[in-house]
């Protein structure tokens, strides 16, 4: 350290928390240049591995001056990484929290907030405290000891899980930790858990740190452009196709490219795809979205997938969902281009044309280089024809009405019509994701939140209370008001309903549809197709004689009344004939209400046995091969039916 340098006598918590709040990511998108926090707050659990550390920091900024570092409660780690993961999506990770928490329990309830938040490619900083790095006091309540290798803690769980990980065993090291732990989290191509182990004799030594390391730091988002040969030669792959199709993924909001691909798509007249993370690239009705893709996508999707020639893939990871397991594109000559920041996707499914660099950018200059060309008419016939089926598909299932219990189909239509075009509808887990996949029509960019990378039960409230943070901060900057809808049955609601309590406490209004089925609809219908029968997956009394959860009378819980209990504001919508009609009703009530009315939850039964338009498409579960049950063995030879159309896809 140079004499002349500026310092300051601060513990390493101290600086830790000053240095996080001068942090700012700079996102340039064609002549706009925004500036905004990295890190707007920290949400924390305490107990004897930070209360001294992070947690005297905390409050001593607090005092100083509030806005340095908001402090956040919480009432699970998990959801404290679910919040901060929803906010950083729906502020295109330009934004995230910190978390810190506790030794032991309290760090390993993040390790599947860590998975999460990697798996769909979303930033969140996590600061796990740890044991002594002196070991003065060796072993401390709550350590793991293993015999064999003494320095493996708890926290080294995160490293298989996150994107980057350190830990911080002398102060000094905390210069280096967290200059590349923001390097990796503001990094488009590498973002996911930044995970920074802080030991919690550490988080309380002092030192002299410099000034510079204090001073407000700018972090350019980095959106590479692509080079000019990949962009020619991927320009006279689909001059030469006649039957392309587009897949759009997350990568394409994330870029902000979802007018540049409107305009690709309407320029060439190449249909457009979308997979969970792209519903929203463009509107459910514009005249070439064919909306959900794959597994749980729509007939016209699947139906033009079937026979593309050349798939363009901007932005998407290619998840098994999408693809229906290798089973989506059944042309022989089926080729890839695959335009993508990250190296990984760009190169998936050995494609010879991949097109590493920033969605919009490449789709910039693939404009440019494709003037004048245009797909034939009878592709656009088929799109129309396609798009017009499947409509009629969807017009049929939000309009039936069954009684006294609804089908989903008819909930997820009359809260779809209910909601503004600018709302945002949650969810995460169940079978709700697939039928909001294939069903739901958005109008708006930031319509969609669904969390189906990991498809993480429990994520749905403390994610939404995540994106009603980011809709709360958009609407004071001068920007849209948002209302945030969570829907969630009842299996993911028991998960982690306990941000309800978050939302009380901080009077936010998030509104929930919890749906009641009574069990695990999504995987009774699943287990129902390979032959399983729906085991175990209905809520119901043990038959202690049979030892099944099977064939019981239903369990005597009232969620309507937990909701409640917790402080919620709770409307029950009774079975019977008006089911949809109030439905619609108390979603409109809700979102009529105060923005500091808290949270306002509807509960409402459905028929779990009533399911959703199929996509006409496959997922790959594998079925027993021998079996003494007839339904299994029928279940088995459908899917060997399946698996012969499965396909290595290298192009």
């Amino acid at each position: 350290m140079g004499k002349n340098m500026s310092t300051r006598r601060m513990t390493v918590a101290q600086a830790v928390v000053e240095f996080l709040s001068k942090q700012y990511t700079v996102d340039r998108i064609g002549t706009q240049e925004y500036r905004e926090r990295l890190i707007p707050g920290t949400f924390g659990i305490f107990g004897h591995g930070n209360v001294a550390g992070v947690g005297q920091a905390l409050k001593q900024y607090q005092q100083l001056d509030p806005t340095i570092m908001p402090y956040y409660q919480g009432r699970n780690e998990q959801a404290q990484s679910h919040q901060a993961v929803g906010y950083a999506r729906h502020t295109r990770r330009r934004q995230t929290f910190a978390i810190s928490t506790s030794i032991g329990p309290g760090s390993s309830n993040l390790l599947t907030g860590a998975a999460l938040a990697t798996t769909n490619r979303l930033p969140v900083l996590l600061l796990p405290s740890d044991t002594f790095a002196t070991r003065a006091a060796d072993p401390v309540l709550q350590q793991l000891e293993l015999p064999y290798a003494y320095d493996i803690t708890v926290n080294d769980a995160f490293r298989p899980l996150s994107k980057f990980f350190d830990r911080v065993s002398r102060p000094e090291q905390l210069f280096s930790a967290f200059h590349h732990g923001l390097r990796v989290l503001t990094d488009p191509a590498e973002t996911g858990a930044v995970t920074i182990s802080l030991p919690q004799d550490v988080q309380a030594e002092a030192l002299d740190v410099p000034e510079e390391f204090l001073a407000e730091r700018e972090w350019r988002i980095r959106r590479p452009e692509a080079d000019d040969d990949d962009i020619r030669r991927a320009a006279e792959a689909i001059r030469a196709a006649k039957r392309p199709l587009i897949i759009a993924g997350g990568g394409v909001l994330y870029a902000f490219a979802n007018e540049e691909l409107a305009r690709f798509a309407e320029l060439t007249g190449i249909p457009v795809g979308n997979t969970q993370a792209g519903v929203g690239v463009l509107p459910w009705d514009h005249q070439f979205s064919l909306g959900a893709i794959g597994s749980t996508g729509t007939t016209a999707a699947n139906a033009i997938a079937a026979v593309a020639d050349l798939i363009i893939g901007v932005g998407t990871r290619y998840e098994d969902f999408t693809t229906a397991s290798r089973t989506a594109f059944q042309n022989p000559d089926v080729r890839f281009i695959n335009i993508n920041v990250a190296a990984i996707d760009a190169y998936k499914h050995g494609t010879v044309l991949p097109i590493v660099a920033d969605a919009r950018k490449a789709l910039v200059k693939l404009n440019q280089a494709l003037g004048g060309y245009r797909v034939g008419a009878d592709l656009e016939q088929k799109i129309a024809a396609e798009k017009k089926r499947w409509n009629a598909i969807v017009d049929e299932a939000f309009d039936t009405r069954h009684t006294p219990l609804p089908a989903q189909n008819e909930i997820i239509g009359a809260t779809n019509r209910a909601m503004e075009k600018q709302d945002v509808v949650i969810c995460a887990a169940g079978s709700l994701p697939g039928d909001l996949h294939k069903m739901w029509r958005v109008r708006d960019p930031f319509g969609y939140h669904v969390e189906y990378a990991y498809s993480c039960m429990g994520y749905e409230i403390p994610g939404g209370l995540g994106v009603k943070r980011a809709a709360l901060a958009e609407a004071a900057a001068g920007g849209e008001k948002r209302d945030v809808v969570v829907m969630v049955g009842d299996g993911s609601y028991l998960m982690m309903h306990t941000e309800l309590v978050t939302a009380v406490a901080e009077r936010i209004k998030l509104i929930v549809v919890l749906i009641q089925n009574h069990g695990y609809a999504s995987i009774g219908s699943l287990s129902e197709s390979l032959g399983s029968q729906r085991f175990g997956t209905q809520y119901r009394v043990l038959d202690k004689e049979q030892h099944s959860f099977d064939a019981g009378a239903n369990l005597p819980i009232d969620l309507a009344l937990n909701a409640e209990s917790l402080g919620a504001k709770v409307i029950r919508i009774e079975p019977g004939e008006k089911v949809i009609a109030e439905l619609e009703q108390a979603i409109r009530d809700a979102k009529a209400a105060p923005e500091d009315s808290g949270p306002i939850v509807i509960h409402v039964e459905s028929d779990p046995l009533l399911d959703a338009p199929s996509s006409e498409s496959w997922w790959d579960v594998p079925v027993s091969q021998v079996s003494e049950l007839e339904s299994t063995q029928q279940a088995y030879q459908t899917y060997t039916d399946h698996k012969n159309r499965q396909r290595k896809l290298l192009g």
